[in-house]
């Protein structure tokens, strides 16, 4: 058989990072991208293929996907939309052009990327493209709300492209994944520094008690239900390899309770066992 080729964003750590070497290891050509430049070269020079891809220019999304389309000869067999950031805060200090700057690189530039790698895979006849949504995508929690909503706009993008896709050789899927051990956490504070202006907050205790201790506390033992960026690699796999993908997979406990609650709960139990924490 052909070897399969694979378009990963967000590659520089965590979930993309893993999946790359996950999927490399059975078999796959994987284009590792990344935001940065240096991080593309330390990706090559673990020898992966490694076009540079920022969400939040247009160039690069076009850029990268051409780099790729001329090492496979103009095709691709799968892409897995995963790179985001976070930006924690109360939705009260939250100013409306950080909510743009996040929606930019978590949903505007997917939908971008998607829907040009789209008529690749229509004019070969095959294709999935799979969506690392979130927990967050249908269940939200405090000082979570900007990146709650982005992929929340995920969830209702990719199931309306699922059921438009229905006629077409191309799968497409969603995995949600509840906590996982990345560089998420990390990877936000500089856009909460940006954004957040929390001393001038009237939750400005809220912001000492709980999310300034979550943010900068590096002592902080790991959360229980906390599972290696390798757990969602391995439904990654799952859902690049079956014959027939689900649309949706979970990963982590929290997930799947959380999914639980939400159907079966009234909002205002739920509400309150999510404000409880």
């Amino acid at each position: 058989m052909a070897e399969k080729s694979l378009l990963i964003t967000g590659c520089s750590s965590g979930i993309g990072h893993s999946s790359a070497h996950e999927m490399r290891d059975r078999g796959w050509r994987v284009f590792a991208s990344c935001r940065s430049q240096e991080d593309c070269d330390r990706l090559r020079a673990e020898g992966f293929d490694s076009p540079r891809i920022d969400y939040q220019d247009t160039a690069s999304i076009h850029a990268g996907l051409n780099e790729v389309l001329e090492a496979t000869g103009g095709t691709l067999d799968a892409l897995f939309n995963n790179g985001a950031h976070g930006l924690p805060g109360a939705m009260e200090d939250l100013p409306t052009d950080a909510l743009r700057e996040i929606f930019e690189s978590n949903v505007f530039g997917w939908h971008e990327l998607t829907n040009a790698v789209i008529p690749v895979m229509r004019a070969q006849g095959h294709g999935r493209i799979v969506q690392n949504s979130s927990v967050l995508g249908f269940v939200t929690y405090p000082w979570r709300g900007a990146y709650a909503a982005t992929k929340y706009a995920i969830e209702g993008l990719t199931d309306t492209l699922r059921i438009e896709m229905r006629d077409t050789p191309i799968h497409i899927v969603l995995i949600e994944p509840g906590p996982i051990r990345t560089k998420i956490r990390e990877n936000s504070v500089p856009h909460f520094e940006r954004w957040i202006n929390w001393e001038a907050s009237p939750r400005a205790e809220q912001y000492r008690d709980s999310l300034l201790k979550r943010l900068y506390d590096t002592d902080k033992g790991p959360d229980p239900f906390e599972l290696p960026a390798s757990a969602v690699a391995k439904k990654l796999s799952h859902a690049l390899e079956s014959r027939k993908p689900h649309p949706r997979y979970f990963v982590t406990t929290p997930t799947y309770i959380s999914n639980f609650g939400r159907r079966l709960l009234p909002t205002r139990i739920l509400d309150w066992l999510i404000a409880k924490g």
